[in-house]
């Protein structure tokens, strides 16, 4: 991946662009101050996050700060509201009255990296991911976002940057399989940010995307490892989401099984859902999005929680597990 080492461990900004919540600025600033000194030292974020809210206040937090790998996102530019804001858009509250328009386009790629490097404050950024391309997100409009990115010089123009050194690796992030398998057949991604696809609930990727990645070499960074939140709080809390929306009731019963068999084991549901997805081999890193530094103190101890190998033997027994899925290696 051009040379870029990447800390097993990430964390991810879109909670401090106040998604589903506000969160005031001294906030965001301990809870960015707290991860870097815990060790988490990769921040992903993205313009669309509070629509240049939480690339900000990531700058701000790490203004001089060289040893933190920064990724951020191109496919959206933020342009001027038209009209009043509404509290919440998108997911996010009390946010800048800018609106964020899709453009997977030469000239929307560079204006939204333009746009990052002024709200990070950085003359360079390590990693830019395309943002959201794909069907799952664009449906009907599907094949015109693709023909942006490919036809109309979008791609070309994360090459050229890359070919500049104004960032290491180029990708995709995004939260479905089917658009990096397609994308694949057509350029070649450095690095790959798959949200909510590989976690306690789901592990489909492993039968194409993982090895296809491992045969091109194509680096994984696995996100939203909490599924939105359920696998955080667990499948009752009136907070809870799932894929950015609300829990299906499939989903909210898969959980509660899940959520059974950890409690037999004395483990929280937090830190399974995490130590699953950072014992995968392919995973280069792992990024939690946090809100706070409770949470970041909370990360910690869920990564370090003993869990025992019964665990994730009677989650395979029980079919909340696929077999064939590596698991933490652990002794009783």
């Amino acid at each position: 991946m051009t040379g870029l080492t990447l800390p097993p461990i990430g964390f991810g900004t879109a909670p401090l662009g106040n998604l589903y919540q506000p969160v005031d600025d001294e906030t965001a600033e301990a809870t960015i101050t707290a991860a870097v000194r815990a060790g988490l030292l990769y921040a992903d974020t993205a313009p669309y996050y509070g629509f240049g809210l939480a690339e900000t206040r990531l700058g701000q937090a790490i203004a001089g700060n060289r040893d933190v790998v920064i990724s951020t996102k191109v496919g959206r530019v933020l342009e001027p509201l038209a009209g009043s804001a509404e509290r919440e858009r998108h997911g996010f509250v009390d946010a800048p009255a800018l609106a964020p328009v899709y453009d997977y386009s030469r000239d929307g790629i560079l204006r939204s990296h333009e746009g990052s490097l002024k709200r990070l404050g950085r003359d360079r950024i390590d990693i830019l991911y395309v943002h959201d391309i794909g069907r799952r997100v664009h449906g009907a409009a599907h094949d015109a976002r693709m023909s942006e990115l490919l036809d109309k010089g979008g791609f070309a123009a994360l090459e050229e940057l890359r070919e500049q050194g104004a960032v290491s690796a180029i990708g995709v992030g995004v939260n479905e399989t089917a658009v990096c398998l397609e994308l694949m057949e057509y350029v070649s991604l450095d690095i790959i940010l798959l949200a909510g696809r590989y976690t306690l609930l789901e592990q489909s990727p492993i039968d194409e995307l993982f090895p296809r990645c491992a045969a091109t070499g194509t680096a994984l960074v696995l996100a939203g490892v909490y599924n939105s939140g359920i696998l955080a709080l667990g499948a009752d809390a009136p907070a809870a989401h799932y894929d950015y929306a609300g829990v299906p009731e499939a989903i909210r019963q898969r959980t509660r099984a899940i959520e059974r068999i950890c409690a037999a084991h004395d483990v929280a549901l937090a830190a399974a859902a995490l130590q699953f997805v950072l014992a995968h081999p392919q995973a280069a890193s792992v990024i939690i999005g946090l809100a706070s530094a409770d949470e970041v103190r909370a990360t910690m101890t869920n990564i370090a929680a003993p869990a025992p190998d019964g665990l994730w033997s009677d989650l395979k027994a029980a079919g909340l597990l696929r077999a064939d899925v590596p698991v933490p290696a652990t002794t009783e």
